[in-house]
């Protein structure tokens, strides 16, 4: 079993729809949205979702209003501000509340209460599913608005996703990893076989890849690069390509910009079947470099 990760600097840069292409030529694959703040390639796989689980994680502090004494120390002690007073207590005076937007978890309140009225409770900070796809089946979740944990939730997901291709016998996981080099992006690589990177020849695009490269080199992962909308600035990609190439940093390849990518969008589907576009051949050619890599399963010098 291999696991193939498409990374990418930031968001935009048609990492999903990169993933949702190769998932066509690829198939039967386990398919992973590892983007779990902002998942978008259920959008374009159409899942239909068989299992669906809450995601606990964190702990938020709860107050019990019979216990308080309206003595404000917590209030004192929360850096975060997220306990306010609130309605009276006839004996005691305000009682405190807590704002669970706020919350933090630290828990410093709860040791801090001379009443012993504040518990720590888990919280659910989002959901994860298991569905089938007509490319194969696929593990994704989704955080609650302003939940953390992404990365823990990223984990979770990974490791259903190699349970599950374990029992259905599915040789690659394909993961549409999130963007950045942040807590999320690490727990979706490593471990991996292959990070596949999409960049833009701009000077943001390749500050954003050569990050994502350091990343990859930390963790020891080897990667290679796709260049996308490289017509837009083809004097950058030749450069780009010339020194990824001194580096030993191989490139997938190239990919243009145009219109093709944008329409199967908004139908909903991928690219693949969109039928005789050039940037299919090209999509195709950059599978074809990546399948031959996961093969070989190869340790490449990455940039540092």
């Amino acid at each position: 079993m291999k696991e193939l990760v498409v990374l990418s600097g930031k968001g935009g840069t048609g990492k999903t729809s990169l993933t949702a292409a190769i998932a066509a030529l690829a198939r039967p694959v386990m398919l992973v949205d590892a983007d779990v703040d902002a998942p978008n390639l259920h959008l374009v796989t159409q899942p239909c979702m068989q299992h669906s689980q809450d995601f606990v994680a964190g702990s938020e502090a709860v107050i019990d209003p019979e216990r308080c004494i309206g003595c404000g120390q917590c209030a004192r002690v929360c850096r975060f501000e997220a306990i306010h007073p609130g309605a009276d207590n006839v004996d005691y005076g305000p009682l405190q509340t807590v704002d669970p937007v706020g919350c933090e978890g630290c828990g410093r309140c709860a040791t801090r209460c001379p009443a012993g009225a504040i518990r720590m409770e888990p919280t659910t900070c989002g959901s994860w599913y298991f569905s089938t796809t007509e490319y194969g089946p696929m593990v994704h979740a989704g955080l609650l608005p302003g939940a953390e944990n992404s990365g823990k939730l990223v984990s979770l997901v990974r490791s259903e996703a190699r349970d599950r291709a374990t029992e259905t016998a599915v040789n690659l996981i394909l993961t549409d990893g999130p963007p950045g080099i942040g807590c999320p992006v690490i727990a979706s690589l490593s471990g991996a076989h292959l990070v596949l990177i999409v960049c833009e020849p701009s000077p943001s695009g390749v500050h954003d890849l050569r990050s994502v490269l350091t990343l990859t080199h930390h963790f020891g992962v080897p990667a290679t690069v796709c260049i996308n909308k490289w017509d837009l600035n083809a004097d950058a990609t030749q450069s780009l390509e010339s020194e990824l190439a001194a580096e030993g940093i191989p490139v997938a390849g190239r990919i243009r910009y145009g219109e093709a990518f944008s329409r199967a969008q908004r139908q909903g589907i991928d690219l693949i079947a969109l039928g005789d576009v050039p940037e299919v051949a090209e999509v195709s050619a950059v599978w074809d470099h990546v399948n031959q890599m996961l093969q070989q399963n190869q340790r490449l010098p990455i940039h540092q």
